[in-house]
């Protein structure tokens, strides 16, 4: 298994954090920024669209004024009754009108560089045209024709009419006509119209103001589809495709293809002349900024995460290499090298972590030092105590030694066995290896970590044992279901129990119905041990205190004089092990009848252990 490091993991989390981090604000940053920006540049073009077609019809009204002002004005209605055959009647009429027109278009700027041309019709056919302060002739059978179309376009109730004509054919398509139709001196039936033609590229100069970056164009169509003003990318002809969509959507603004590339378009429908004013952008280009930010989180966000990584590094290290000091010089402290660490002034954790292994590793140093000097000192005074008494400590010190060195028991009694196998005698040689056994079992000092076989095979090794000192043959019953052979219990508690029966059940000596019976089960929760006799039993009274003892001294070591200990250890033992183990709510207890026998149970908690296959 690949070692993990402190240092990695400390990259490594940085690096999560930073990346989420980065990941998170710069793509909700940028769908958010592209989400507004795509809002913004519509509203934005809604705006210019709304504000070009204000303006458009503020010119178209303007117009709309002079127009009513010559369908108004007293020289043009008697112009309607004029006399087709008479040239100065005609010539008086036309010098008059003109200079009407000149001092009307030229008090306003706007409408003398934007106006081509107006001209007065009546239905006798004669025209009065005043073109940019010139007079211009037409020919009678031109002005005619033109004349019914423009009656038969212009509405009769006095409302203006804008139409897609002229009266040139050279003007056709770069000028839009409004007309109106005039009564006589008596105000009776329409005899005649005044139009005005209006130059389109001056007018078209309003709506260039429009700024619509630079694949952007804007153009006009009328309610039957035709073009006022084409699109900058080339005319197109009536009620193609993107005018009957322009038509279809009204005011509401889209997305369609237009040659090859998606483009968004706004249309506004002009209340005063009907005209559809629609302005249109790529939108790619509508969507630059937002790439634009995209780039820039990408390029921010590396930076970012270069910086930042860099700062991870220098803080892991910063961090890490002082605990690398301490785990180098605590191995050189394991060695016996005292090893101190230089305290560089840090004033946070690690310079606490490392002021206090430096005073630990003092203070151990001197405390070795006072060890090393109080035995120098208890040396030099067991010199002084005298040679007899020395070796005397000596003996007594050796004695010590055989009597607390198991191995020094294994080893004679596995002399003893030997010589016993020499003699070929078999009685010595089983009771010396079952007594080695439970030597060896009984000098362990973990008190769980055994089976239920483990402690029969050491009540086994007590009954070899017991049969060679009493000479007579003894068999317990053992009852435990196989599956519970390898449940876990408590070190050296079933051996006492067997041998406090032989000690107390039977005291006028074993006789051949006498039975020992050892058995197991488990039940909500509960492991138990029963270990049971048919022996003289308790009487009542010392039931009693027997079990006034286990339930007041549970944790308490056992009396000198309470129960008797088998085997070393006695009841009072077993049933405090078992409470050192498994707590206060477990242990041993006791039931008896006087000559009926003793019943001594065993309680621990059921463990999750593997099972023996029956």
């Amino acid at each position: 298994m690949k070692r993990r490091t402190l240092s990695r993991q400390i990259y490594a989390y940085f690096l999560i954090v930073i990346v989420l981090s980065l990941v998170s604000v710069g793509a909700f940053s940028y769908f958010q920024s592209s989400r507004k920006l795509d809002d913004q540049a519509k509203l934005y073009m809604e705006q210019m669209v709304d504000s070009a077609n204000y303006q458009t019809d503020s010119y178209l009204q303007s117009y709309e004024l002079l127009s009513n002002a010559f369908a108004s004005n007293s020289d043009v209605r008697a112009f309607m009754e004029l006399n087709p055959d008479d040239p100065y009647a005609y010539y008086d009429f036309s010098r008059r009108i003109k200079d009407f027109a000149q001092v009307s278009v030229t008090s306003i700027v706007t409408l003398y560089k934007q106006l081509n041309m107006i001209y007065v019709t009546g239905e006798h056919g004669r025209s009065i045209i005043y073109e940019n302060q010139n007079l211009l002739n037409l020919d009678p059978v031109l002005v005619k024709e033109k004349f019914d179309k423009l009656m038969t376009s212009t509405p009769s109730d006095g409302k203006i009419a804008l139409l897609n004509m002229s009266i040139r054919p050279v003007d056709e398509g770069s000028v839009v006509t409004m007309s109106v139709k005039v009564r006589g001196p008596s105000y009776g039936p329409n005899r005649g119209i005044v139009a005005i033609e209006i130059k389109l590229d001056e007018l078209a100069k309003t709506w260039d103001r429009v700024s619509l970056g630079k694949d952007g164009f804007f153009f006009i169509i009328d309610d039957t589809g035709k073009y006022i003003y084409p699109p900058a990318m080339g005319k197109r002809a009536p009620m193609d495709e993107l005018a009957s969509e322009v038509l279809r959507s009204g005011n509401q603004t889209f997305i369609t293809k237009y040659n090859g590339e998606d483009r968004m378009f706004v249309s506004r429908k002009s209340g005063y002349s009907d005209w559809n004013l629609v302005a249109s952008m790529p939108v790619a280009e509508l969507r630059k900024p937002a790439e634009t930010i995209r780039t820039t989180t990408l390029i921010v966000g590396l930076v970012t995460l270069i910086v930042s990584l860099g700062l991870a590094i220098r803080f892991g290290r910063s961090i890490i290499a002082p605990i690398r000091w301490l785990k180098d010089s605590m191995r050189e402290t394991e060695k016996g090298n005292w090893q101190y660490i230089e305290e560089s002034g840090r004033t946070d954790e690690i310079g606490g972590l490392i002021h206090s292994y430096n005073l630990m590793v003092t203070r151990l140093s001197d405390m070795i030092k006072r060890v090393y000097e109080a035995d120098l000192e208890q040396q030099k005074n067991l010199l002084e105590l005298g040679e007899t008494k020395l070796e005397r400590q000596r003996a007594e010190f050796q004695a010590l030694q055989l009597q607390i060195n198991p191995h020094f028991l294994y080893n004679t009694l596995e002399t003893i066995n030997m010589y016993a196998i020499v003699q070929n005698s078999g009685e010595i040689t089983e009771m010396v290896e079952a007594m080695a056994f439970m030597l060896r079992y009984s000098v362990q000092t973990n008190l769980e970590e055994i089976t239920v076989a483990n402690e029969l095979n050491h009540v086994r090794n007590y009954m070899i044992i017991l049969q060679h000192r009493t000479d007579r043959e003894f068999e317990i019953d053992v009852a435990i279901p196989p599956g519970l052979l390898l449940e876990k219990m408590v070190r050296l508690t079933l051996q006492p129990l067997i041998e406090n029966i032989f000690q107390h059940a039977f005291p006028d000596g074993i006789e051949d119905h006498h039975t020992i019976r050892i058995d197991a089960k488990k039940e909500s929760g509960l492991f138990q041990v029963f270990v049971e006799d048919n022996g003289v039993g308790m009487t009542p009274e010392r039931l009693a205190e027997l079990r006034k003892k286990l339930k007041e001294n549970r944790l308490a070591e056992p009396e000198e004089g309470g129960a008797k200990r088998g085997g070393g250890i006695g009841l009072m033992n077993v049933h405090r092990r078992i409470q050192m183990v498994f707590g206060e709510a477990y242990g041993l207890s006791v039931d008896s009848e006087q000559g009926h026998g003793t019943r001594m149970t065993m309680t621990m908690p059921e463990t999750d252990r593997p099972r023996m296959r029956g």
